[in-house]
């Protein structure tokens, strides 16, 4: 359950409570899955709540809005506020927090001239589980980039992921990996696909996945504990012989995988490269603020 009777949201500026909100039933987002989102975590730490990579989260929200023309006037520094004091207002400190960009009223296929902005919060634990996942490539593939604007995070692109997901669900696997058009590695449906071989990290290069800000992260961490990452064009075959695997993003976190269709990892979860970046993104998303935003 999402909410319930206390459960407040910030809507065009003002904290109401999601049982007296309305939408109009007429508008773009609804009909089409023309709007923009995004998906950003809180966490407690021992100075206070912390939300993990706030204004980087709301940049990639304004320049997805910007990619398909939907008007974006907030600043960051107002939703990153309006952030802190939403979790405040739900006593929220650990919580998953959606921002969602929805168009006004409109049914013809033109840009919008007004639209609403949206967060919610909600207690959501780390979304694939904690479990090594089981997963099968998918009969679907990821959206060619010169069809849509890949690197936005836009609604209606995850009828792609839901399609996917549902399908690897339905024939008893835990998630799906997508490949791209061309038939390379391309991304889990809502997380970034990264594997391990001979002591390399290798993961699929920017163009045809969505750009996680988790796996940038990732990449960060990398760096910094002095682990080699190559990033590029990857194929199925190429991961059926690597040493272990695992997906990230906000809602994932960072989580282990366990085989791909009959593929199953031969290194041992706990002896892996993924292994050592979710102990070190785990104590990261964790470390607190130089000055808590609730103070």
């Amino acid at each position: 359950m999402y909410f319930n009777n206390e459960t407040v949201l910030y809507l065009d500026g003002k904290f109401v409570k999601a049982t007296e909100s309305t939408t109009d039933l007429y508008g773009q987002t609804l009909h089409y899955g023309y709007g923009a989102f995004e998906g950003i975590r809180s966490y407690e730490t021992e100075h206070g709540t912390k939300v993990f990579k706030a204004e980087e989260h709301y940049e990639r929200l304004k320049k997805s809005c910007e990619l398909v023309k939907i008007p974006f006037n907030y600043t960051m520094q107002e939703l990153v506020e309006a952030t802190y004091e939403l979790l405040e207002k739900n006593n929220l400190r650990n919580a998953y927090i959606r921002p969602l960009v929805y168009c006004a009223p409109n049914m013809s296929l033109t840009k919008p001239t007004s639209v609403s902005l949206m967060i919610a919060v909600w207690d959501w634990g780390a979304y694939l589980g904690e479990k090594l996942l089981r997963l099968t490539v998918s009969s679907f593939c990821r959206p060619h980039p010169k069809s849509i604007h890949i690197e936005a995070k836009i609604c209606g692109h995850y009828v792609n992921s839901i399609l996917a997901t549902t399908e690897a669900k339905d024939k008893g696997f835990d998630e799906a990996l997508l490949l791209d058009s061309d038939g390379f590695l391309a991304e889990g449906p809502g997380a970034n696909l990264f594997f391990e071989k001979d002591g390399k990290l290798f993961t699929p290069q920017l163009g045809n996945i969505l750009p996680g800000i988790t796996r940038s992260t990732v990449l960060e961490l990398a760096a910094q504990l002095g682990l080699e990452v190559q990033q590029g064009n990857f194929t199925k075959e190429d991961l059926l012989q690597a040493d272990s695997a695992f997906y990230c993003g906000t809602a994932a976190e960072v989580v282990g995988i366990a085989s791909v269709d009959d593929y199953q990892f031969p290194k041992n979860w706990n002896d892996s490269l993924g292994k050592k970046l979710q102990n070190a993104y785990s104590l990261l998303v964790r470390e607190p603020l130089k000055q808590n935003h609730l103070n």
